[in-house]
């Protein structure tokens, strides 16, 4: 294994993935949350497409499909379909420092989703990270204000936490997908677009008002965020003898997202969005405390 090939890989993701936030709202700055999952979820399918053109995988996507075409019509209403669109629509409402902090929290909410439909334990130290994970979406979402349960969008903040259920969901359903993950995605891309499109023209949404500005930022979204990331991220933890060392580099991007919100689009970000955010951190640092016994886990943070 080319451990340092790996972290680069890694690197890698984990500065994209860090750059999305500002993308997203910078995207939504001119389309509507419909628009952008479809135009994104299209750059997506072609780059993926593209990828598994390179690597020779292209006649396993039919394949793939019809070997359980209603699993994979299920997991493409999910993700990217109702994910997406979900959160984009939290980050339409929320500034994407607090959409983005509390979408974090998915991990743990995977661990509960996987103690209910898998049947897996819940350790002590799960629990604690639970309450820590989750008293730093209260203070981030209250803006501290954590006793008086004051929100300025309680629907924006309603959206960021079911976006972890559907990501946390997603995820338990692919523990039985046998498929290549790279085709597995491009499927659910495939599957989401006819969707996608047909919700944009029944909206009756406009396009005429989009920047060239707009395009590039939608484009990079659907580069960034959906597409060759995802590939870097398999790639680095494919490579690597050390997966934990690997997994361990996501930590840094939500931090790094908040100075590009900062410095990029000058969205202020409340001391309490930092503070709440060290605590969910905490509490995933506080879930990974043992290895003893196989986590569940997923690919990556939004």
């Amino acid at each position: 294994m080319n451990e340092r090939r790996a972290l680069g890989f890694g690197l890698s993701a984990v500065l994209l993935w860090s750059t999305v936030a500002t993308a997203f709202k910078l995207t939504l700055a001119e389309f509507t949350p419909i628009q952008m999952l479809t135009v994104a979820s299209i750059v997506s399918a072609v780059a993926l497409m593209a990828i598994c053109a390179a690597q020779g995988k292209l006649s396993q996507i039919s394949s793939t499909f019809f070997s359980n075409p209603w699993y994979y019509l299920l997991l493409g209403l999910i993700n990217p379909l109702a994910y997406y669109l979900i959160l984009f629509k939290a980050y339409d409402l929320l500034p994407a420092s607090q959409a983005q902090a509390i979408n974090y929290s998915w991990a743990i909410t995977l661990t509960l989703m996987a103690a209910l439909f898998l049947g897996q334990k819940i350790r002590t130290q799960d629990w604690a990270a639970c309450v820590f994970s989750y008293l730093g979406v209260v203070v981030i979402a209250t803006k501290g204000d954590v006793l008086g349960l004051s929100f300025d969008s309680p629907m924006g903040v309603a959206l960021a936490l079911i976006s972890t259920l559907l990501w946390a969901g997603y995820w338990i359903l692919n523990t039985k997908n046998k498929a290549d993950p790279i085709v597995g995605v491009l499927l659910g891309f495939i599957v989401a677009i006819p969707f996608a499109i047909a919700l944009t023209v029944y909206e009756g949404e406009s396009w005429a008002r989009i920047s060239r500005q707009g395009w590039l930022a939608v484009t990079y979204v659907g580069l960034f965020e959906m597409g060759i990331t995802f590939v870097l991220w398999l790639s680095a933890l494919k490579q690597t003898n050390n997966t934990a060392r690997i997994s361990n580099l996501i930590f840094a991007s939500p931090f790094i997202s908040l100075m590009l919100l900062s410095t990029i689009i000058g969205e202020e970000i409340h001391p309490t969005t930092l503070f709440g955010l060290i605590l969910i951190i905490t509490g995933l640092v506080i879930q990974q405390l043992k290895w003893d016994k196989p986590k569940l886990t997923s690919t990556r943070s939004s």
